[in-house]
């Protein structure tokens, strides 16, 4: 008896509510709106979120005039920005422009985006001219800038002031802005000068004078840096925010840890799609023909490269004719140098988002790869050699010679195919940073199939030299 009780004391405490059901049906029921806020109001703005989705456009539409525009922005702040735009399409202009309002100014801007633009004019027109002004200033910077991602949602003091009046400011800014952990500082231009503590102010001595408390060294970005350039720069700051300015100096916004957090996985995001061979991301509800668009160029691309491999192939016809064996081993050949090429292709990527690297690092790591290529090809074609050599003898009935001295071949040309493809894989992402080109744009598709050439010529251009005009075995 004591056991059952301990077993459903234990699923008890392991059951998860269903928070989707419970919304819903807070959602669904006739309540008054006041009664049914204060139960939504006992939810995280998170499971709320997961909800709306699963509601018709009546049932939403019934939700936005139930909730305040403070709790609407707290669970707008977990849609994406495409689903945040088309649930803000769907409310009453007024209070989509109370919502706005409301949102962190880079949320408001990126969700804005995703509106009809003639929606778009009438809600920022609604706004208050400060907002209006903040969205315009980041709306200004291109997507790729970090200016785009910042935010004014931040306390900021003068540095004349003295500790008891930077308290009374920061009670002041903090009933509007939530990011009050550090405070900075800037003099009678607005010109960056600094950064304090919270902790530090707090526990200052009203006869301690500011500037004792300031950081000077404190790290900061430029609006007009590209992201994809100052990236591992805010990782390695380990900061939760960090100061914006413009090229005057002056302090336009922060970052947030959030905001850095989304930039780099809208990096890698880009990366990723990238090396699949494609030149944008895509989404589940993106059009068939946008889809189309985004891939097709690559591929004529890697057409017209295969074609390449083709050829060369068929250049070989003679080899192929008078050695049929060597057919059954092409493909190992050609994954292998494929599989070593996009690993130095990831290693090399990795390498090159160091805005700082010296020519003599960038040298260093070509020769690293090579030398991991050359090892590898080395080891592997040992073993291709033995276990190939022993395949041949025994399960295709071929005399001692003939078996090991193909499987040679197999190993010699492995051995070559990994240890260019490995310097392929290397350098070709360092041409394209050399001319200014993103080197993910050098797709693992694109470095597979320059190795599939690379293998080619080297797997039957060692099978015509070796086993038919030294060996004479055709």
């Amino acid at each position: 008896m004591e056991n059952r009780e301990i077993t459903e004391t234990n699923e008890n405490l392991t059951a998860r509510p269903d928070y989707i059901a419970e919304i819903t049906a807070i959602i669904r029921s006739n309540d008054s709106p006041r009664i049914m806020l204060g139960r939504l109001e006992d939810y995280h703005g998170s499971d709320i979120a997961d909800v709306i989705g699963t509601l018709d456009i009546r049932e939403r539409k019934k939700f936005y005039r139930v909730c305040s525009a403070d709790m609407l922005a707290e669970i707008f702040e977990h849609f994406d920005e495409k689903e945040a735009g088309t649930y803000l399409n769907e409310m009453d202009i007024r209070k989509a422009a109370w919502v706005v309002s409301k949102l962190d100014t880079d949320t408001a801007v990126d969700i804005l985006r995703e509106i009809d633009k003639e929606k778009r004019g009438l809600i920022i027109d609604m706004l208050a001219p400060d907002i209006q002004k903040e969205i315009k200033l980041i709306a200004s910077y291109d997507e790729d800038e970090i200016g785009s991602r910042m935010t004014t949602n931040c306390i900021v003091i003068r540095e004349d002031m003295t500790v008891k009046e930077a308290m009374n400011e920061l009670v002041t800014q903090a009933e509007e802005n939530d990011n009050i952990a550090t405070l900075f500082v800037v003099d009678e231009e607005n010109e960056f000068n600094g950064a304090i503590d919270l902790k530090d102010l707090i526990t200052a001595r009203s006869a301690t004078q500011l500037e004792e408390l300031i950081a000077t060294s404190f790290p900061y970005v430029y609006a007009s840096e590209q992201t994809a350039e100052c990236i591992e720069k805010l990782k390695d700051y380990s900061e939760s925010i960090i100061p914006v300015l413009d090229d005057s100096n002056k302090l336009l916004g922060v970052i947030t840890s959030q905001n850095i957090i989304e930039a780099v996985d809208d990096e890698m995001g880009e990366d990723y799609v990238r090396l699949a061979g494609l030149i944008a991301e895509e989404d589940l509800n993106e059009p068939f023909l946008q889809s189309l668009k985004k891939r097709l160029p690559w591929l004529f691309i890697l057409l017209a490269l295969g074609m390449v491999v083709s050829t060369v192939v068929g250049a070989f016809e003679q080899v192929v004719a008078q050695l049929t064996l060597i057919m059954a081993f092409q493909s190992l050949i050609l994954d292998m140098a494929g599989n070593v090429g996009t690993q130095s292709l990831a290693v090399t990527i990795r390498v090159l988002t160091d805005e700082n690297l010296t020519f003599k690092q960038k040298m260093f790591l070509v020769e690293k790869e090579t030398r991991v290529g050359l090892c590898n090809g080395a080891l592997l074609g040992f073993v291709s050699f033995v276990l190939i050599g022993l395949y041949i003898m025994l399960i295709k009935g071929k005399d001692l010679m003939f078996s090991f001295a193909v499987s040679g071949c197999i190993g010699v040309s492995l051995l070559l195919a990994m240890l260019i493809s490995s310097a392929v894989g290397t350098l070709i992402p360092l041409f394209f940073k050399k001319i200014k080109v993103d080197p993910a744009v050098a797709s693992g598709p694109l470095i597979t199939t320059v190795n599939d050439l690379v293998a080619v010529v080297a797997y039957y251009g060692m099978s015509w030299l070796l086993l038919i005009n030294v060996l004479h075995l055709a």
